[in-house]
C-alpha cells in the first residue's frame, strides 16, 4: 500500500461532518489530513447560514486547521417556485461572503427526488433555478455537483448481468426501479443541459459524472463543456480496472480532473495514491460489494499527479491557500 500522497493533496469532495464543529474535531481531522499528506479538505457538506458559520468560526479558531480546510456553500432547493430564486441567491451571497469558497455537493436528490412547490419533480435543468447558476457565475465561484447514481442502479433487472448485484441485493434502497424514478440517461441529458445552457459557471461534476466505466462518454462531455471539471470521488474501481485506457485519460484530461475521496474513511485514501501513482498489478479493492474484480495502478506522471492532487482545485477555486508542492 502508498500510505501518504506523493504530492499535497487537495480533497474537494471531502465529508468530515462534524469533525469541523469543535476544536477536538479539527485537532483529530488534522491528524489524519497530516498521515495522508492531504494539505487541505474541502467540506462539502451542503452547509449553509448559521450552520455554515458555526463551521468557518470553528475552523479560524483554529491555528493549525484554519489554512487546512474550505468549506463549500450549501443550497435548499426544497419547494422552488414564486420567490424561491431571489431568495436562494440572497442566501448563496451571505454565504460567500461569510467564507464559502463554492457551492455544493448538490445532492443526487435534485433530479431524483426532490419536488417543486407544485409538487411536481424539480428537474435538473428547470429554468427556475437559472438565477442561482447566474449568480454562481457572477461571483466566480465553482458549482460541485452530484448527479443520479452508477447507471447499474437504474437497469430493471439485478441478477448476475448487473456488475453491481451485490451491493443492491446488501441495500436494496440503492435502486432506481422505472417508473418511480427518472431514467439515467434522462437525469444526464438535463445535467448536460444544465451545463449547455450556463457556460459561463464553473461546474464540477462528481464521480466522474457516473461515467468511469465510459471514459469516451466523459471525454466526449468535456470536450463539449469547457467550463466542466469532473473528480474522482468513489468510483476507483472502474479508474484501477482499466489502467491504460485510464492513465491516456488522465494524461489528456489532465487539467479538467480534480481529487477527491468522497466518505471520510481515512483508510481508505492509501488505494487511490497506490492506483494514480504505481504500475502495481491486481490488488484489491476496499470494498468488495462495490466491485468483485482487481485494480491496478495507472502510474500518472508527476505533473500530471500535481495537477489532479492540488492544481486544478487551486486554479478554480479562490480562497484556497497555496499547497507546499514539495513530495513526501
Amino acid at each position: 500500500m502508498v500510505p501518504r500522497a506523493k504530492f499535497p493533496a487537495i480533497d474537494y469532495h471531502g465529508h468530515p461532518r462534524d469533525l469541523i464543529q469543535t476544536p477536538e474535531g479539527l485537532e483529530r481531522l488534522g491528524a489524519e489530513l497530516d498521515r495522508l499528506n492531504i494539505r487541505l479538505m474541502i467540506a462539502a457538506d451542503n452547509l449553509s447560514g448559521e450552520r455554515l458559520e458555526r463551521a468557518l468560526s470553528a475552523i479560524r479558531s483554529s491555528e493549525k486547521m484554519k489554512d487546512r480546510v474550505r468549506v463549500l456553500a450549501g443550497v435548499d432547493f426544497r419547494n422552488v417556485g414564486p420567490g424561491w430564486a431571489a431568495r436562494a441567491v440572497k442566501q448563496l451571497e451571505a454565504d460567500i461572503a461569510a467564507g464559502a469558497v463554492g457551492v455544493g455537493e448538490i445532492s443526487k436528490g435534485l433530479g431524483l427526488s426532490i419536488l417543486k412547490a407544485d409538487g411536481t419533480r424539480l428537474a435538473i435543468d428547470d429554468p427556475d433555478l437559472d438565477p442561482l447558476w447566474e449568480a454562481c457565475a457572477r461571483l466566480g465561484i465553482p458549482v460541485f455537483i452530484h448527479t443520479a447514481d452508477p447507471q447499474e442502479f437504474f437497469r430493471p433487472v439485478v441478477d448476475y448481468t448487473n456488475e453491481r448485484w451485490l451491493e443492491l441485493a446488501l441495500f436494496p434502497g440503492r435502486r432506481y426501479p422505472p417508473g418511480q424514478f427518472p431514467a439515467f440517461d434522462e437525469l444526464m441529458a438535463e445535467r448536460d443541459n444544465l451545463f449547455r445552457r450556463h457556460p459561463k459557471t464553473t461546474f464540477i461534476t462528481a464521480h466522474m459524472g457516473w461515467h468511469a466505466n465510459d471514459l469516451g462518454r466523459l471525454g466526449r462531455l468535456l470536450d463539449e463543456f469547457p467550463n466542466v471539471h469532473t473528480e474522482v470521488g468513489a468510483v476507483l474501481y472502474d479508474i484501477g480496472r482499466q489502467p491504460r485506457s485510464a492513465h491516456d485519460f488522465f494524461v489528456k484530461y489532465q487539467d479538467r480532473i480534480l481529487f477527491g475521496k468522497d466518505s471520510f474513511q481515512p483508510e481508505e485514501y492509501p488505494y487511490y495514491w497506490r492506483v494514480f501513482e504505481t504500475r502495481d498489478d491486481y490488488f484489491d479493492y476496499y470494498r468488495d460489494y462495490h466491485a468483485s474484480w482487481k485494480l491496478y495502478g495507472i502510474d500518472l506522471p508527476d505533473a500530471v499527479l500535481k495537477k489532479v492532487y492540488y492544481e486544478n482545485a487551486q486554479r478554480i477555486t479562490r480562497g484556497i491557500p497555496p499547497a507546499t508542492p514539495s513530495a513526501r
